[in-house]
């Protein structure tokens, strides 16, 4: 058994490759893209003919994978936290259908929002689809659950959702590597009637699935994951989940004097808990996210016993866990050997210069500050995001994939004009072309600028499905020939730009515009390779 320096998100990768992993399906988000960026670059994907292009967005992805499980073959899903709002209606569905071949759902979570919108917790999506999750607390856990996680969604024919963490899946640790497995055979099922999601089917299915979960509760305790560990000070007693056990280890290296029951599977362990509580004056949750396992318990025990966590402000409320803020909550002596961290005044980020955003914005700025002082700029997520930062202060709205054009739809419509809308390539094809449609149906009076770096910018430059593509779309969804506009972003196309500008505002209906020049790192790289 051989030995590899593995970030979270590669053991996660690797160990999928190893388990006989036939397709991973995924659009890159931070912080889940390096699994499959490393499946990506993988010698052994490559000679396995494993799937693993981009999918154009995380709801594609789940729907391929199941495809893919529906053959009987292994797949992978990968997405970060909100694009689990993406993927719902499938991932949720898929407990319903079932499985074949092994299908895991990764979902990486944000907590700190070092990269998100929010800190939405994705263990509740499996809760709430009555699916079997896994949250490993260390980078082996990761690899090891994988392999398992795909034995489990085949024993029980279900997908399992594994959830990760920043903190894990941008983390190093040496990782213990086992063997390859071969590819699951393709081999459809016999009977597909519980994957037709009719009424009469889902019904039956549906008394199936919850029937399902005795079995998986009792998968889970006694599951090797899952770890009841005695401690003599029974005062307190320790629910630590994922992560949030690498948390308390680190801050009890010689072993906890608490009894501790770790949870790195779900649905919960009932009888490991039941055994904590009837031993302990009171329960401690350590969880990373929300505090969904301590709402659960509180359930669980009525009200006779008490339970401290992040609801009671025991562990902060917001943010990510640490081992600093578990030895707090813990009343431990400070740590002597821990490093003291100097405060950094935080550096704000900032479009790359030579990015063709800032000539988009500076063009766009001088137009509408100057000639239309009640405008409103709808944008969206991507690098062009940060055109509400100095010195552009462009935009007023910025909420969730592909919400640019359907708000400044929806603006249109009580009356606002100028309404316009921001959006990136890639964006536009994940979630926004349904909503260039509504405003082509609806004959919006919008101006549409789809600023176009030839990549996916925001998460390392990964391709973007639009890329030689957007012109065609747009007059495919209806949109006028003589009002898709394509410019080149570049100070000598400035006065030609502005004037394009105008004149689309000024037309009263779908206007698109396409300012056009490759991101400026991704074109780094590419005459790097050429001179190679």
């Amino acid at each position: 058994m051989k030995k590899e320096l593995l970030l979270g998100d590669e053991a996660i990768a690797l160990s999928a490759i190893n388990a006989g992993l036939s397709g991973v399906y995924a659009y890159p988000g931070t912080p889940s893209t390096e699994i499959t960026e490393f499946i990506q670059l993988n010698k052994l994907a490559a000679e396995r003919g494993i799937h693993r292009t981009w999918s154009t967005n995380e709801k594609t992805a789940m729907e391929a994978a199941l495809g893919m499980s529906f053959m009987g073959k292994r797949a992978l899903v990968c997405m970060k936290h909100v694009g689990m709002n993406v993927a719902a209606d499938p991932f949720v569905n898929s407990a319903m259908s079932g499985t074949n071949g092994g299908l895991i759902v990764v979902a990486a979570d944000d907590p700190s929002m070092h990269s998100s919108q929010n800190e939405q917790d994705s263990r509740h999506y499996g809760r709430f689809a009555f699916i079997p999750m896994m949250e490993p607390s260390t980078q082996q856990e990761a690899y090891d659950m994988t392999s398992y996680g795909y034995e489990v969604s085949e024993r029980y024919r279900i997908p399992v959702l594994m959830r990760v963490t920043t903190r894990l899946a941008h983390s190093r640790a040496v990782v213990k590597v086992g063997e390859v497995r071969e590819q699951n055979s393709c081999c459809p099922p016999e009977n597909s009637k519980q994957w037709i999601l009719l009424p009469a089917n889902s019904r039956a299915r549906y008394v199936e699935l919850l029937s399902l979960q005795n079995e998986l509760e009792e998968e889970s305790e006694t599951s090797g994951f899952n770890k009841y560990i005695d401690g003599e000070d029974k005062s307190i007693g320790i629910i630590a989940c994922g992560i949030g056990y690498n948390y308390l280890m680190e801050n009890c290296p010689e072993g906890c004097k608490y009894p501790v029951v770790k949870i790195s599977q779900y649905p919960l362990p009932k009888k490991m808990i039941a055994k904590l509580v009837s031993q302990c004056d009171e329960i401690m949750v350590i969880e990373e996210g929300q505090p969904m396992v301590e709402e659960q318990l509180k359930g669980l025990l009525g009200m006779g016993v008490t339970v401290r966590g992040r609801l009671d402000g025991t562990l902060p409320r917001t943010g990510e866990l640490s081992p600093d803020c578990v030895r707090k909550a813990l009343d431990l002596p400070e740590n002597p050997t821990a490093g003291k961290c100097e405060i950094v005044v935080p550096r704000p980020p900032a479009l790359c210069q030579g990015c063709g955003h800032r000539d988009m914005y500076t063009t766009l700025n001088e137009v509408l500050n100057n000639e239309y002082p009640n405008h409103k700029v709808f944008a969206d997520i991507g690098c062009y995001t940060l055109g509400a930062m100095p010195p552009f202060r462009s935009i007023d709205t910025c909420v969730e994939m592909g919400a640019s054009i359907t708000m400044a739809k929806g603006a249109s419509d009580a009356g606002q004009f100028p309404a316009v809308a921001v959006i990136g390539d890639s964006t536009f094809t994940h979630s926004g072309m349904t909503g260039l449609l509504d405003c082509v149906n609806d004959k919006a009076n919008v101006t549409i600028i789809i600023s176009d770096n030839l990549t996916t910018g925001m998460t390392g430059g990964q391709d973007s499905a639009g890329t030689g593509k957007l012109e065609a779309i747009c007059r495919g969804l209806g949109v006028e020939e003589e009002h898709i506009r394509v410019m080149t972003p570049l100070p000598k196309n400035y006065e030609e730009m502005k004037q394009i500008i105008r004149e689309e505002i000024e037309y009263k209906g779908v206007s698109v515009l396409i300012p056009r020049r490759e991101c400026i790192q991704t074109l780094k790289r590419h005459l790097k390779n050429k001179k190679q």
